[in-house]
């Protein structure tokens, strides 16, 4: 009797053993965003300027990181980027374009990027100061 109660103590060790190494797995296997920076300031630019600006990331993690969706909330900024997988430890980047027509003073516009990483949700930031239109440029 205390060999059959000392078998199933080991096998319900061994088996919980298993169990708890696969949960530990799954945990270490996560994709990781890493912004190189997360907010760019256009500095001061004139009213109906387009500009440009490449945010670069790298994963981090140990598993592929898949962008799912890239959320500009004013019509005044596109967003780009690849749908490729980002293996761990390569770049890549999303470039965003912001139409400053129609705006005045202080601009910030946050873009959020929704991911299979770690931390599935940031937020960049893109920043700008516009003057009146230059009429000395055209």
């Amino acid at each position: 009797m205390k060999k059959i109660a000392f078998v199933s103590a080991f096998l319900l060790l061994l088996v919980g053993s298993a169990m708890a190494q696969t949960d530990t797995d799954t945990i270490k296997k996560q994709a990781k965003l890493q912004f190189r920076n997360t907010i760019h300031d256009f500095g001061t630019i004139y009213q109906g300027d387009i500009v440009n600006y490449t945010f670069q990331f790298r994963n981090d993690g140990n598993a592929p990181l898949i962008l799912n969706k890239v959320r500009a909330y004013c019509g005044c900024t596109a967003t780009a980027w690849s749908n490729e997988p980002v293996q761990p430890g390569e770049w890549s980047n999303i470039t965003i374009k912001f139409n400053s027509a129609g705006k005045m003073g202080k601009q910030a516009k946050g873009i959020t990027v929704f991911s299979n990483a770690k931390v599935p949700r940031r937020v960049i930031t893109i920043k700008a100061k516009i003057l009146p239109p230059d009429r000395r440029r055209k």
